[in-house]
């Protein structure tokens, strides 16, 4: 059972993620799909992912005194700055500040919040159990995951809105469409690295069954499972219901994203606690 300063940490982590992984998909999403009207969206995820990551930082120090003056240490933060945790903090800050940025400078300000968003993305490289694998393919691997896992949550509130406003369903149709024909590419990429990372972390089915860490990864597994079971619902029925105008399809669309929202809560959440409390299989 972690400890006060653990559960802290594991709270911070799921902040981070859904702060992070929301504003860069938002800024991707946008980019890729002409999407309107989301840079409140992405600049509040971006700000929740900013608090989140110094917050994270401090525990850290926190975390190496044994006490709360840790978070405000000098000499402890300063040790930490020398380390990948530091070089992660510094990523995290210039991306998110990129992407904030780039939500105010009109059309090229796009393609700056999609770089700040990569950079933050890619922050994740440099801790974590994969950053002690010390592979630059299972390096690759993550990042990619986590770019086609980005786009898909920065798609789901944008494609909520517009199903739930009755003049933007045609919008909605072409937007859900589009994103059906990349997430074609996109989603079998993310089963093959999500399934290539688990087998380079975990080692073998057994410590996959009996250990703690690899017990999480089957119920990580399984929430993805129902997430692509939502996906194909709305890819195969729903958005072509909507495509040729049937508006009760809106509905069932709208109510779709809102489940997928919780179950890629859930995800997080199972993937904050794998990263900050359970050691991987030796």
């Amino acid at each position: 059972m972690p400890d006060a300063f653990g559960i802290a940490a594991i709270v911070t982590k799921f902040a981070l993620y859904v702060g992070v992984m929301t504003a860069a998909g938002t800024a991707i999403a946008t980019l890729m799909l002409g999407l309107g009207r989301t840079r409140n969206l992405a600049a509040a995820f971006a700000i929740l992912g900013l608090v989140a990551t110094i917050l994270a930082f401090s525990l850290r120090g926190a975390n190496l005194t044994g006490d709360v003056s840790g978070m405000t240490d000098p000499e402890m933060l300063g040790l930490l700055w020398t380390t990948p945790v530091g070089t992660a903090l510094l990523l995290r800050l210039v991306g998110l500040g990129l992407l904030i940025v780039g939500l105010f400078m009109g059309r090229i300000g796009a393609w700056v919040s999609v770089l700040g968003g990569i950079l933050a993305i890619w922050s994740f490289d440099h801790v974590g159990h994969v950053s002690g694998r010390d592979t630059t393919l299972l390096d690759i691997a993550l990042t990619f995951h986590l770019l086609a896992v980005a786009l898909w949550i920065g798609v789901l509130t944008p494609l909520k809105r517009l199903a739930s406003a009755p003049g933007t369903h045609a919008s909605a149709a072409d937007v859900g469409h589009r994103f059906g024909v990349i997430a074609s590419v996109t989603v079998p990429v993310l089963i093959i690295v999500g399934g290539y990372m688990g087998y380079q972390l975990v080692g073998s089915f057994s410590a996959l069954i009996t250990t703690g860490y690899g017990q999480a990864l089957i119920i990580k597994a399984l929430l993805v499972g129902g997430l692509l079971g939502l996906a194909a619902a709305n890819k195969l029925r729903f958005i072509p219901a909507l495509r040729s105008g049937d508006p009760a399809a809106a509905s069932y669309l709208s109510k779709s994203i809102s489940v997928e929202w919780v179950v890629i809560l859930a995800v997080l959440g199972v993937t904050a606690l794998l990263t900050t409390n359970l050691t991987l299989p030796r």
